[in-house]
């Protein structure tokens, strides 16, 4: 097994959290994780992605040329990372953040409403749990279980208290992804 993934956006979005739970939810499952964060020097409203590369092999670059999936959250990273996405593979992107549709007709495309979602969820910092729990519908690749260990190490001491709140959107994240391709 092999996966290589990058999520992008805006810094703030939660983008690099996701990726650094996505990848200490992977080691929970015994696999080898490559994590490298990118992201402009701007604290919040900058560009900001996140390559996890998870394997049962060692893993010889973090570098990804190509990718199985590319979720997207912003039209700066529909535009960036869509012909990143290997023929067969899969774009997830976010309806509120991009202004325009996926072209690609050689790859998955879903879509989801994770921001307003998370609004109705009485909370946007939900947001990211959403769209990771919208990729692990489709590519579960780590455990509910997994996951809820990979936020365990992420998580501030202070947010812990929403660490059962994060895991139901993870969960609900799979019910609101919707295929567009």
């Amino acid at each position: 097994m092999k996966e290589e993934v990058i999520i992008a956006g805006f810094g703030g979005q939660g983008v690099l959290s996701m990726g650094k739970i996505l990848a200490h939810s992977a080691v929970a499952e015994g696999y080898e994780v490559s994590w490298m964060p990118s992201y402009g020097p701007e604290m919040r409203g900058g560009t900001a992605n996140v390559t996890v590369v998870m394997s049962d092999h060692p893993i010889s670059s973090p570098i990804v040329t190509e990718c199985d999936v590319a979720v997207v959250l912003n039209s700066q990273a529909l535009d960036k990372f869509e012909q990143m996405v290997r023929p067969g593979g899969v774009l997830i992107y976010d309806l509120g953040g991009v202004a325009r549709r996926p072209v690609r007709k050689d790859i998955e495309v879903w879509s989801t409403d994770a921001a307003v979602r998370a609004a109705e969820m009485g909370n946007s910092k939900l947001f990211n749990m959403l769209i990771l729990g919208a990729y692990l519908h489709l590519r579960p690749v780590v455990s509910i279980e997994s996951v809820r260990e990979g936020l365990l190490h992420t998580l501030s001491e202070r947010a812990l208290d929403m660490l059962d709140r994060n895991v139901e959107a993870v969960v609900h994240g799979g019910e609101i992804v919707n295929r567009l391709s």
